[in-house]
């Protein structure tokens, strides 16, 4: 039988990997490694043993290259989010204490006048109510104060950009394979949004402000601080009320920071003097530092009061992965790589006041892309 060149033998070192064909790739890569006969008399330079399934132990001062190191860009896919919430809710927007209403403003002006003032506006004409044909009357000004809704909604995200690296070592021959392991680390920056309405009760109050005496310019109307112009009371009378089908809108948007770690064996073939490919499999674990944004606009027949904040956490969640990787050995000490891994995990949540977003990472599956040195 003849011997494999010294040059191919150069190539067909240890070329690392970490993305996962899975079975099928498998299948692939078992059904395309040489024959027995095409390494020949060559086998013991190479290592391994065909006719035995015995694991040969790699000797510490082999010339085959046995470790790897890659880096590369990636790209999360089937990544997915939940947005539920529960109230009942205040309302973080307009501040009535201030004199900023969902549909006017009622300020101190500069004339030191605590009982009256210029610096005021109302947006509708139904805030106006004459009391009689002098002119006399009243505006009104409204504050929705909170709301109760339910609403649960699922948005599925658009791929993610990310970034991997690799660290392995291969420890024993067998058959054609060397075994080894591999410990592996992503970073996937994920931002998901949901901008469902939801229908809502509000309780709002209704303030209303002594406007006698004067003639109520025309809707919508903005007075100023100077104290000149139509003058109305600072001191309102208050009344509650409750409307029913209201419709909040905005937006609910879930950014996480994904940081992964993975480690397991590791199964490499040459399936030429080109192309290498490797498999494994293992345990994951993953930390999702997370944030839930909220935008959200509360409207009314009266106005649109304006609710936002965020909440945050660190989840810790744990799974396994399985993956595979094709090499293409460009140079001596570097291949191209091009990988696929399914790593599904547990479901990370953020939650506080009523409100809650799940991102869920049972399906997330990676492709990568990058730069490979075997050493």
């Amino acid at each position: 039988m003849s011997k494999v060149p010294i040059q191919f033998m150069r190539t067909a070192r240890f070329r690392a990997g970490c993305l996962a064909c899975g079975i099928t790739g498998l299948t692939m890569c078992a059904s395309a490694q040489f024959d027995t006969d095409s390494y020949g008399s060559s086998l013991d330079t190479f290592g391994g043993d065909p006719g035995s399934y015995k694991f040969i132990r790699i000797p510490s001062d082999t010339g085959d290259w046995t470790r790897h190191f890659r880096i590369g860009a990636m790209v999360g896919l089937n990544i997915s989010a939940s947005f539920t919430e529960k109230g009942p809710f205040n309302i973080s927007g307009n501040k009535a204490a201030n004199g900023i209403y969902d549909d006017g403003y009622v300020k101190p002006d500069q004339s030191g006048d605590a009982q009256n003032t210029s610096n005021w506006g109302y947006n509708n004409a139904s805030q106006y109510n004459p009391a009689g044909n002098n002119g006399d009357g009243t505006i009104s000004m409204h504050s929705a104060t909170s709301y109760d809704t339910t609403g649960s909604e699922k948005e599925n995200a658009a791929p993610f950009p990310g970034f991997e690296m690799a660290y392995g070592d291969n420890l024993w021959y067998w058959k054609h394979a060397r075994v080894g392991w591999e410990l592996g680390f992503g970073l996937l920056p994920i931002s998901v949004k949901n901008s469902s309405p939801l229908n809502a009760t509000v309780n709002q109050t209704a303030y209303t402000f002594d406007a006698n005496g004067i003639v109520v310019p025309t809707a919508p109307y903005r007075g100023g601080p100077s104290g000149q112009g139509p003058i109305i009371g600072t001191t309102p009378t208050t009344t509650s009320q409750t409307l029913e089908n209201q419709t909040v809108t905005g937006t609910r948007t879930l950014d996480v920071m994904l940081y992964t770690i993975r480690l397991g064996p590791s199964f490499y073939w040459d399936l030429s003097e080109d192309f290498g490919m490797s498999l494994g499999a293992g345990p994951a674990i993953g930390i999702a530092s997370e944030t839930l944004h909220y935008n959200e606009m509360i409207s009314t027949p009266d106005g649109i009061a304006r609710n936002h904040g965020s909440i945050g956490a660190t989840d810790v969640v744990y799974g396994g992965y399985v993956n595979g990787t094709l090499m293409y050995h460009v140079l001596d000490n570097a291949d191209i790589y091009l990988g696929a891994e399914y790593m599904p995990l547990g479901n990370a949540s953020v939650s506080g006041g009523g409100r809650q977003a799940e991102l869920k990472l049972g399906g997330q599956v990676y492709v990568s892309l990058g730069v490979n040195w075997p050493f």
